[in-house]
């Protein structure tokens, strides 16, 4: 029986969640201090749809419950957007050998910006709201910034 942890599928999440004036939550990695990054996230298993991995990251990364009375299922939109990028050299060995590239699938998340957050400290050490070009400038990851420059064009059926 070996302890190696199983290799990460290269199909993951990337969630911009957004206030309705276009405020923008930006978290931080906590072993990369200064790297600022909407909620991402690998799938658990090749099957697991797009959704269900975006609803799980959410909670998993802010404590934010898609589907519950304060956030219902309706404010997560798929924007149907897929990044297909190079992972980075210093992350490849958490992926099977040879994968070099992710498809990341965009989406979505309008909520109050009264919404409480609960960060899993072990992921992230802070978060802050920013208008959505301040947020994007602060944002490492090209395709993360590009998502966020992308929120006015997609969020005009999240406006509550």
């Amino acid at each position: 029986m070996s302890d190696a942890k199983p290799h990460k599928i290269p199909q993951s999440v990337l969630v911009v969640i957004h206030t309705p004036e276009h405020e923008v939550l930006l978290i931080e990695r906590a072993q990369q201090p200064g790297f600022w990054q909407s909620v991402t996230g690998s799938k658990d298993h090749q099957d697991e749809p797009w959704q269900a991995t975006a609803i799980r990251e959410v909670q998993e990364e802010t404590g934010i419950t898609v589907g519950s009375p304060d956030i219902p299922l309706d404010a997560l939109r798929d924007w149907a957007i897929e990044n297909i990028y190079e992972i980075y050299p210093v992350w490849r060995h958490r992926y099977a050998p040879g994968v070099t590239h992710n498809t990341e699938r965009v989406f979505g998340l309008c909520i109050p910006r009264s919404t409480p957050i609960t960060l899993a400290p072990r992921e992230h050490t802070d978060y802050l709201w920013l208008p959505w070009q301040e947020a994007a400038d602060r944002c490492f990851s090209p395709s993360n910034a590009e998502a966020i420059l992308q929120l006015p064009r997609f969020s005009g059926n999240e406006r509550r």
